[in-house]
């Protein structure tokens, strides 16, 4: 089945975004004459995957490669390399060539950065003595339709880059995509930024207006009405947490990459032990697009519904004399089947975790750190979970969820924990600890905690959260209402300045600007939370507002928005655009450097 998303439900014509990111590709490509070798780093191609199909490509003469340290096997005299602008990278492509002339084989070379070049990889070429025989471009990947109302930059490492080795080039990166979606939908004319890096890209996307100006004029009133920017070091609980939405489970235990699953056929009722088969994830799939942002619970009962009907329907076709039409009803049921039956199965497949004792256990010790009234009893489930060695990242979560939530661990608990986990799990993970502690996850407490007067004001903690039928975005975690999407309902609705003492006592500055021409546009300070006609566009369609993730966003972050964005009376639709989509593991994972000792 097809990866790619179907775009047309998109509140913004995400479809032309891909057409160009398309027609850039195949430019490049059939300006390489005859056949060529298209060599992709193995971090671009399943972003490849969600613009273009593989018979596109071999329609324009290429065959596909993945780079890796291994020569490429082909028989083309053309090779074309598509890469990040990485050392690494860089000096594999040159091992490449050095082979080939070691054997005598003369090849046409060329090397399309992505999103753009870097003089440091350009320097290695040099070094390496290659430069001369490439051919150099870019591929200006900035930005990659996810689903119709999520984008991606792509960037995987940018959190841990700017937290640990003060690389801050993703920063830019992000201002210039919401730049290009600016050329595309017209100047975006309020800001909002909550964290370091996301007042930095607000300054950088007014620069980038100075240094490469859309003419207003031309373009008319902006699609997008608000940009509104966090960062993911402003709200680390929300990742720490298990995620309770369908899609959220799905991507905690079998990892959703570029929209899809990879799954043994077997379990999807594929006579095929040891296949693997990808099963597709996105709003292409009605069903899915029905119970994704479900609480799981609910999708469990949902799915039980759907099946028990088909069952009665089928019953009745079977003993009673049917017309025409009634038939045509019914057999368009069934086309709905192998939707229901993929979902079964990866229901029934979930629950092999959800089911087991020490699920439940865990969602209680995240409650309770959350709820954050009982340290001591926090601090004992961890160091029991270190002497169990129960898997080293469950540990991890709850280590920095406890740690971010308490401001730091108490210096004689800090101590005790870390030294607990090197003996336990071995000192070969001495630099991650050293990378969580620079990046301010898990650290000695500095400072009395403010979490409860954090946790309060924004009304983190629901009690009684009805899950079948939601009233509050806490329902994604069965009673945790996610930090990250709390600051977008207040700036939505009342916005930040009656929670700015709040706002103050998070990481990092917050920021809230108009960007000059838009007087028609609704006062920044108060966006309304009905509708009026200025929250129109001129075809009818509700203005839109970009929520940001500069670090990550999880799928039970996005499920809110579309709880928000749904809620009668809300003026705005809601697209994401993050860095990457991540969970607690994939946030934590860039963090785990290993060493030899």
């Amino acid at each position: 089945m097809a990866q790619i998303p179907n775009l047309d439900n998109a509140p913004l014509n995400l479809t032309s975004l891909r057409e160009q990111s398309q027609k850039d590709l195949l430019s490049i490509l059939r300006n390489v004459r005859g056949k060529k070798c298209l060599v992709v780093d193995p971090k671009l191609s399943g972003s490849l995957s969600l613009i273009i199909q593989t018979s596109s490509l071999k329609d324009n003469g290429v065959e596909l490669r993945l780079l890796g340290a291994e020569p490429v096997q082909t028989d083309c005299a053309r090779v074309v390399y598509l890469v990040r602008s990485r050392i690494d990278l860089m000096k594999i492509i040159s091992a490449h060539i050095h082979n080939d002339i070691a054997k005598g084989v003369q090849r046409e070379y060329s090397v399309y950065f992505v999103p753009r070049r870097t003089v440091v990889c350009e320097k290695i070429l040099e070094e390496e003595k290659v430069h001369q025989l490439l051919t150099i471009g870019e591929y200006p990947l900035y930005i990659i339709p996810l689903d119709e109302d999520v984008l991606s930059f792509e960037l995987d490492l940018a959190y841990r880059e700017s937290r640990v080795d003060g690389d801050t080039s993703s920063i830019w990166h992000i201002a210039k995509a919401i730049h290009k979606l600016e050329f595309t939908f017209g100047v975006i004319p309020n800001v909002r930024a909550k964290g370091k890096a996301s007042a930095r890209v607000a300054d950088i996307l007014n620069h980038l207006q100075v240094e490469e100006p859309i003419n207003s004029a031309d373009m008319g009133a902006s699609e997008i009405n608000t940009v509104i920017l966090l960062d993911r070091e402003v709200d680390m609980i929300t990742p720490m947490c298990t995620q309770l939405t369908y899609e959220g489970l799905v991507d905690e235990f079998l990892h959703i990459s570029n929209g899809s699953v990879e799954l043994d056929a077997s379990i999807m009722g594929a006579q095929q032990d040891g296949k693997k088969m990808k099963v597709p994830l996105n709003s292409s799939d009605k069903l899915f697009k029905e119970i994704r942002d479900l609480n799981f619970e609910v999708v469990v009962q949902v799915l039980r519904q759907k099946a028990t009907s088909m069952k009665q329907d089928y019953t009745e076709m079977t003993t009673t004399t049917q017309s025409v039409s009634e038939l045509k009803d019914f057999v368009k049921k069934l086309n709905s089947l192998p939707e229901i039956t993929r979902h079964i199965n990866l229901a029934q497949h979930l629950s092999t975790f959800t089911s087991k004792p020490s699920f439940p256990g865990l969602l209680d010790m995240e409650q309770t750190i959350v709820e954050g009234e009982n340290y001591d009893i926090c601090f004992e489930y961890i160091e029991e979970m270190i002497h169990k060695q129960e898997p080293l990242m469950n540990v991890l979560r709850l280590l920095v969820l406890l740690s971010i939530t308490n401001l730091g661990l108490p210096k004689r608990n800090f101590d005790y924990l870390r030294r607990e986990l090197l003996h336990s799990y071995g000192f070969e993970h001495m630099p991650t600890l050293y990378n969580l502690e620079k990046a301010g996850l898990f650290k000695k407490q500095e400072a009395k905690t403010n979490w409860q007067t954090i946790k309060h004001a924004l009304k983190l903690v629901v009690a009684d959260t009805d899950t079948a039928n939601p009233n509050d975005i806490a329902y994604v975690f069965s009673g945790y209402a996610p930090l990250s999407i709390r600051l977008v309902q207040h700036a939505l609705r009342s916005g930040w300045r009656p929670i700015e003492e709040t706002l103050k006592l998070l990481p990092g500055p917050h920021s809230e600007s108009k960007r000059g021409g838009y007087s028609s546009s609704p006062s920044f300070d108060a966006l309304p939370g009905t509708a009026s006609n200025l929250d129109k566009m001129a075809d009818g369609r509700r203005s839109l507002v970009l929520v940001v993730f500069i670090g990550g966003v999880t799928f039970a972050e996005i499920s809110a928005l579309r709880f928000l964005s749904a809620q009668e009376g809300m003026a705005y639709d809601l697209i994401v655009a993050t860095t990457k989509i991540i969970n607690g593991q994939t946030v934590l994972e860039p963090f785990m450097d290993r060493v030899n000792l």
